[in-house]
């Protein structure tokens, strides 16, 4: 095989060539992760059961969606977290291999069988089905200044005007919000409530019913008599916006003429739709953005991607709200691939300097030089061939490889001059060599 190129040098070339541009072309699509992919494809479902204890959930939602999930196509095993939050989690895992595209399109379709059976509060909040990664990529946050926001506040902003367009972007598989939205919280209490006679279903009930969005109809529409010239449609009030407005929900009319309205039982205000997650940043009251990587998605794009936006967004923000990155697991990536660069350069100058030091001869020196970046690209053609993604571990044995490459190309170049030196062997006419005899 080495007598075949030597005689064909141009073919050689043109190989060469050929290994250069896969090479090229193979960097602009791999996959750019911290670590490998080496876990089965995974679908993660989400669930909210407000006010339920672990056991219900495990009784009215878990259950029920994990018998469901038998049967699935390359199912490998089903494990599930059931809070006392009233929050629940189900990891369906596949066998390797399987498209998780085409997964997540059959745990839908198996969740959509079983709604029916599901508790109307799990319905009303949705059950989520995420194929996002399981690490996160990168937190980003924000944090009032100056004061003027509480963390109530800004998570309400983040999740109306920031998240949304985060999970738009390419290559984010989940942006999850460690924070909170305003919500109106209804405290009742208990005593005032018994001596009215009264019990929470009937409060649930009242604020349902007059707390909804109807469509009211319109005035003089069609089919309608010839005198009548003009229709209009009817505007009312429908889903409340204040406290006061939800104060004066009518829990029950007496036969006197009074009223039993909802600010009589309870104390309501404008809070936070939920307490269990708070978050800090160095002592400080902070709302953070967990975004995970989809499953194909390149690393350092989406990081960069997902900086951009903020920087967009960050022109809009009110007064004294400020974003930050505390938390990004591509820098490690980043300064992974900068080191292999460096290694590559300060690689390809060493061995330029100790052949031509101690040969003495400049064709000699550029062998070395060149066949090190023709192996890098041979092997990054060779990686999206593979399957295989820029990572840590791939950039620690690319590390690895060029010291051996460089290596042997100085032993094995050295060992070709000493021998035609001792042997007498002359050099090729297209390659004029002083050291030859």
């Amino acid at each position: 095989m080495a007598k075949f190129f030597i005689d064909r040098p141009v073919f050689a070339w043109v190989i060469a060539l050929f290994i250069l541009l896969g090479g090229a072309l193979a960097i602009t699509v791999l996959p750019v992760a911290q670590y490998p992919t080496i876990a089965p494809p995974s679908i993660v479902i989400s669930a909210a059961y407000p006010g339920a204890s672990a056991q219900v959930l495990d009784d009215a939602v878990t259950s029920v969606i994990e018998q469901e999930m038998n049967g699935a196509d390359g199912l490998q095993y089903v494990e599930s977290q059931s809070d006392s939050n009233g929050s629940v989690s189900i990891t369906v895992t596949f066998q390797p291999g399987t498209n998780p595209d085409l997964a997540a399109v059959d745990v839908q379709n198996r969740i959509k069988r079983v709604e029916s059976r599901l508790p109307q509060a799990v319905i009303q909040q949705g059950v989520q089905v995420n194929k996002a990664r399981s690490n996160i990529l990168m937190f980003v946050g924000a944090a009032s200044t100056d004061g003027s926001m509480d963390t109530t506040a800004i998570g309400d902003y983040l999740a109306r005007n920031v998240v949304n367009e985060i999970k738009r972007l390419p290559g984010v598989g989940q942006a999850e919000l460690f924070g909170t939205e305003r919500s109106m919280r209804v405290w009742v209490d208990p005593d005032k409530l018994t001596g009215y006679k009264l019990n929470m279903s009937e409060v649930t009930a009242a604020i349902r019913q007059q707390n909804a969005q109807v469509a009211a109809g319109t005035v003089g529409d069609l089919p309608n008599q010839r005198s009548q010239t003009w229709f209009a449609p009817v505007v009312v009030t429908g889903q409340l916006s204040s406290v006061e407005e939800f104060g004066k929900i009518v829990l029950r009319a007496n036969r006197d003429g009074s009223l039993v309205r909802l600010r009589d039982v309870a104390r309501l205000e404008l809070g936070g739709a939920s307490y269990r997650v708070s978050a800090r940043l160095n002592g400080e009251p902070f709302v953070a953005i967990a975004v995970q990587q989809s499953l194909t998605g390149n690393a350092l794009a989406t990081a960069n991607l997902v900086r951009e936006k903020m920087d967009e967004l960050q022109k809009y923000f009110p007064p004294g709200l400020k974003y930050t990155v505390p938390y990004d697991t591509s820098l490690f990536v980043k300064i992974s691939i900068e080191e292999v660069v460096k290694t590559l350069l300060e690689a390809v100058a060493l061995v330029f300097l100790v052949m031509y030091v101690f040969l003495q001869n400049i064709r000699y020196t550029l062998i070395p030089t060149i066949v090190v970046p023709i192996a890098l690209m041979g092997t990054f053609a060779a990686m999206q061939m593979f399957g295989f993604s820029i990572n840590v571990l791939t950039m620690f044995g690319m590390v690895l490889a060029i010291g051996i490459l460089v290596d042997d190309a100085i032993v094995v170049v050295e060992n070709v001059e000493r021998i035609m030196s001792e042997e007498g062997l002359p050099c090729s006419s297209r390659w004029p060599s002083s050291a030859a005899p």
